[in-house]
């Protein structure tokens, strides 16, 4: 017997799911982080159920169809290694639905989680007081259009300019944008970074540029190799593009503005090579000191040290 036959329910699916994950060694990071989270997501959104809470559903009984389908792609979860957004064409972020497939890397990011809570919706300790004065924001390595998306939904009246190097991922992102109904207020642009942008100003820029560096590029494991690597390659300390955006960023950003980038793992790299830049570390309940946020007066420094340190001596 297969384990279409064998497994009824919602449970039977989840529990199974789980074993085998263990089993086949499979590894997380695209939106979960460990195996019952993973099997709660394929099962609920195999079954096209809210995805937000498991427990109404362990007990419903399946059709045989919906056995067949789950078990199929519990199976080839296991056996092609691809993220499970590719084999569900489907992800989310904070509850905000997004198409996902090959053409860009799963969508995820600390900042998504970071744009849910006090520091860009207003009050005491945000970085936005007032998110119904932001007018403009950029969203440079846009991928899948994630951020730019969820930046159109924290920020009413901004209208959103969204970049990247990649052709096909801008047709993902295409298709999310119209998916939320935004195609008014959110532009995609291909090109490299600031390259399509002479002379544009935003009061937010955020990012989540490639970032891996040549030893983790060596090692990723199977799932990532599914996604483009172009989305991932950072150089030999994973910074390369990092610091091009600190390099570029203050000409884009109006006086009172910031940047929020989420880079990785070279914390101590950017404090030993900017040591004047007063770096903020955002920390979420998944990562700490892995984004980080800069004013546009902490950048305009950066940009006037560059100019000293060209001048003949």
């Amino acid at each position: 017997m297969t384990a279409a036959d064998d497994l009824k329910t919602v449970r039977d699916f989840v529990r199974y799911a789980v074993s085998r994950f263990a089993k086949a060694g499979i590894a997380f990071g695209h939106g979960t982080s460990e195996p019952l989270d993973e099997a709660a997501f394929m099962v609920l959104e195999g079954l096209n159920l809210p995805v937000d809470d498991l427990a109404p559903w362990l007990d419903a009984r399946l059709t045989h169809e919906e056995r067949l389908r789950l078990a199929n792609l519990i199976e080839q979860r296991c056996t092609t290694r691809q993220p499970a957004a590719y084999l569900l064409g489907r992800t989310y972020i904070g509850g905000v639905p997004f198409r996902s497939d090959k053409r860009a890397i799963v969508p995820r990011s600390f900042i998504g989680e970071l744009m849910a809570g006090e520091l860009f919706t207003g009050g005491d300790y945000s970085l936005v007081p007032q998110p119904e004065t932001v007018g403009r924001v950029l969203d440079l390595c846009t991928g899948s259009g994630c951020l730019a998306i969820l930046a159109a939904m924290t920020f009413p009246n901004a209208e959103i300019d969204a970049v990247d190097l990649s052709p096909e991922a801008l047709t993902l992102a295409a298709e999310n944008v119209a998916e939320h109904g935004l195609e008014d207020r959110v532009r995609l642009l291909e090109g490299d970074l600031f390259g399509p942008l002479k002379g544009e100003v935003y009061d937010l820029i955020i990012t989540n540029p490639p970032y891996v560096d040549e030893e983790a590029m060596a090692a990723l494991p199977a799932e990532y190799r599914h996604e483009p690597s172009l989305a991932f390659a950072g150089g030999p300390d994973g910074l390369d593009i990092v610091r091009r955006i600190l390099a570029d960023a203050p000409a884009h950003l109006s006086p009172g503005g910031g940047l929020i980038c989420e880079f990785g793992t070279g914390k101590e790299i950017l404090q030993a090579e900017y040591p004047h830049l007063p770096f903020l570390w955002l920390d979420t309940e998944e990562s700490e000191g892995e984004v980080f946020w800069l004013s546009a007066a902490d950048l305009t420094v950066n940009a006037d040290l560059r100019v000293i340190n060209r001048m003949p001596r």
